[in-house]
């Protein structure tokens, strides 16, 4: 039965219209026609290549996911501006404005690093430069990543930072033989863990390698497997491609 009586609050109205904007600039901005270094540690090789060929989700993300992403980039704004405060040197442009990264394969496989850092206070022992990669997240998830360290923790933010140190060694020359600063704000509490992460070359020639494999077999109409073999897997219960993938045969 219907509900004459309801009237959205002036919060859900207003919350709405939040969220339509910034779904529209979402979908103003053009999609990715590469592989990120973000995104070479996601553990299902399908659901990977469903992002790199742009394969649409099962639906688009909603406003309040959105709205997280932005609250993300803000953390990470923050953090920046802290360690600066704290006698950090840190970079995030180069002196023509662009971001600093790195592509290979032909721009088909590219990264975007959150910083460099070319001195820090001298009593923390660190060497320059290294890369600074800054992320936030809930209280449960950085609690883990404390008490178990980002490798084993966050396996997909270790590759990314391996893939940083090896891929932008040809442009800032020394930056693989000196650790990486792992930055993570705790965006409930405001707490904040740093660790230093050394070079894992065979990590990064590993997610090199599944780069490669998964461009090859893109062009030549493969459908890469999936990481599980019934659609109960957990990671494919929060997968935005479960449905479709899911619909094919194997």
């Amino acid at each position: 039965m219907l509900d004459f009586n309801h009237r959205p609050s002036i919060a859900d109205t207003i919350n709405a219209l939040i969220d339509v904007a910034i779904q529209q600039e979402r979908a103003a901005q053009p999609e990715r026609d590469y592989l990120g270094a973000s995104r070479l540690g996601v553990s299902c090789a399908r659901a990977l290549q469903y992002e790199y060929t742009k394969t649409p989700r099962d639906e688009d993300f909603k406003g309040q996911i959105l709205r997280i992403f932005e609250i993300g980039h803000a953390f990470e704004a923050l953090a920046l501006a802290w360690l600066r405060q704290a006698g950090f040197s840190v970079f995030t442009k180069k002196p023509n404005g662009d971001a600093f990264g790195f592509s290979v394969a032909g721009g088909r496989i590219r990264g975007h690093v959150d910083g460099i850092i070319n001195d820090a206070p001298a009593d923390l022992g660190m060497r320059f430069p290294a890369i600074w990669e800054c992320k936030s997240m809930n209280a449960k998830s950085w609690r883990d990543t404390v008490k178990h360290g980002v490798k084993k923790s966050k396996p997909i933010y270790a590759v990314q930072v391996a893939t940083y140190q090896a891929y932008m060694e040809g442009s800032v020359p020394g930056i693989s033989a000196n650790p990486a600063l792992f930055t993570a704000v705790n965006k409930d509490t405001a707490e904040i863990y740093h660790e230093l992460v050394p070079f894992d070359a065979a990590l990064a020639q590993e997610a090199s390698d599944r780069a490669v494999n998964l461009i090859r077999a893109t062009d030549a109409g493969e459908v890469l497997p999936r990481i599980a073999m019934n659609e109960d897997h957990f990671e494919c219960a929060f997968c935005p491609y479960r449905q479709r993938c899911w619909k094919v045969a194997t």
